[in-house]
Order: C-alpha cells, then sequence, then structure tokens
C-alpha cells in the first residue's frame, strides 16, 4: 500500500503553457522523498496537485488507495515563505488548523506545547513571529503543518530563504522530527546534497512539462550523521542525480 501515489498526471495552465506531462510517483508510508528539477520544471505545481490545491488536467491522485483528486485536507503543505501570522503567538499559529475547524481544546493545546517542547522550541511559545529568527520561524511553518497533517507533508522548499549554516542545521532537524513523527515527507528542492542527505529516495523531473526522468536510490544509513556528506557514496549519489540533470539539460540544449 502506498501512502501517495500520482498516476499519470497532466496539468495544463490557462494560455496553453503545460506544466506537468504524464508524471507517475508512488511514495510508501515513512518514507522520505525528494523531488528536484531544474526551475520551472512544475515541482510546485506537482506538490500543489498532490495536495488536493489543485486539480491536474488529467490523472488521479490517492491516499491509501483512495480518490483524493482535487480534494483538500488529506496532506499539510509547507511552502518556502513560513507565512506566520504575526498577531498570533508561537503556540497560536502552531495551533491555526484547529483554530480555523473551531476544535481549540485543552487537548489541543498541550498536545501543541509538547510538539513544541519535543522539537526544541520550548521557551518561546508566547512568543511572536517578530522575535524570531529565520530558522525558528521555518521551525515553527514545519510545525504548524505537522500539526495540521502529521501522516503526509508536502514540503516545497522549506530552507531556501535561510543562510548556509541555518539551512544545515534545519536538514538536520528535519531528519529528527520525521524520525520521531513517522510521517511521509514529499521534499521539493534545488538543493542536490539537501536532497541526498534528507532523502530516502531523489525523483528527477525534466525540464517543462515535467516528466519523471528516473530516481535515485539513497542507500545512506540512518540515522544520518552530517559527516556523511564527505563520504565517498555521498559524492556518487549526488553525482547520479546530477548526471540525470546534465543528461536532461543537453538534451534540452539540442536544436529542434
Amino acid at each position: 500500500m502506498t501512502s501517495l501515489s500520482l498516476t499519470d498526471v497532466e496539468h495544463v495552465y490557462e494560455g496553453s503553457v503545460r506544466a506537468l506531462a504524464g508524471i507517475d510517483l508512488a511514495v510508501a508510508p515513512g518514507e522520505l522523498v525528494a523531488v528536484v528539477g531544474p526551475s520551472g520544471c512544475g515541482k510546485s505545481t506537482l506538490l500543489a496537485i498532490a495536495a488536493g490545491l489543485l486539480a491536474p488536467t488529467a490523472g488521479r491522485v490517492e491516499r491509501s488507495g483512495d480518490d483524493v483528486t482535487g480534494r483538500a485536507g488529506h496532506a499539510g503543505l509547507m511552502q518556502q515563505r513560513d507565512l506566520l501570522l504575526p498577531w498570533r503567538t508561537v503556540r497560536g499559529n502552531v495551533l491555526l488548523s484547529a483554530a480555523v475547524r473551531g476544535r481549540i481544546a485543552r487537548a489541543r493545546r498541550a498536545e501543541a506545547d509538547a510538539l513544541l517542547v519535543r522539537h526544541g522550541l520550548s521557551g518561546f511559545e508566547d512568543h511572536y513571529p517578530h522575535a524570531l529568527s529565520g530558522g525558528m520561524r521555518q521551525r515553527v511553518a514545519l510545525l504548524r503543518t505537522l500539526a495540521f497533517r502529521r501522516d503526509l507533508l508536502l514540503l516545497d522548499e522549506p530552507f531556501a530563504s535561510l543562510d548556509f549554516a541555518t539551512r544545515l542545521r534545519l536538514q538536520e532537524w528535519l531528519l529528527e522530527v520525521w524520525a520521531a513523527e513517522g510521517s511521509t515527507v514529499v521534499l521539493v528542492t534545488h538543493d542536490l546534497p539537501e536532497a541526498v542527505f534528507a532523502a530516502d529516495r531523489v525523483v528527477v523531473l525534466s525540464a517543462r512539462p515535467g516528466r519523471v526522468l528516473g530516481e535515485v536510490q539513497v542507500d545512506l544509513p540512518r540515522p544520518r550523521p552530517r559527516a556523511v556528506v564527505a563520504s565517498a557514496r555521498f559524492a556518487e549519489l549526488e553525482g547520479a542525480v546530477a548526471g540525470l540533470l546534465d543528461a536532461e539539460a543537453a538534451r534540452a540544449a539540442e536544436p529542434a
């Protein structure tokens, strides 16, 4: 049984812009899959369709065998910008989905506080977003997504706006959260080392219209220490991903 599957998914935007073409993607429960590809290849469109926020022009999206095509609410989606509400505290932002559903109760508040404690934000429950660093804001945004739907998280370049050192720390933190919560994660990123460091499998998309060029199984051991990026195997895996992208770039540059 897959946690998420996309079958023959295509999408054409108004104006005949073909974003995706024949995407087949299956993600197993508890798997962390990274998706990479050239700018404009439809990665964000893919996540929006997977989340049910956008109905594909053709194809089908399933969650655990159920058809959820064009239906939102079955996955948590985190975008590149943290989109924290400035008038809500850290706790209030994490509880946002419960507030929208009218379900804020003592148990939900306790659950939010437990998430914050478990994942390194204890003591910041009553702080407002303006008082947080960029890295802390992204942590809160991810925990808000987790609180909404922890079984399937769709992450759209969540660390791209951060400085290099903070991004490295949050990559490690993401793996800690993923291991602790048992979530299924699809991570879109433009950063090849991030993809290889985080994922069980890296899926490579072509230039627009996006299609699956291939995938690279990441057989690095878990838990995965930062030092693994200096290993020969890490370099081989990153090279395999880069090789798929380089071949696609060469093909795209060929005269029509």
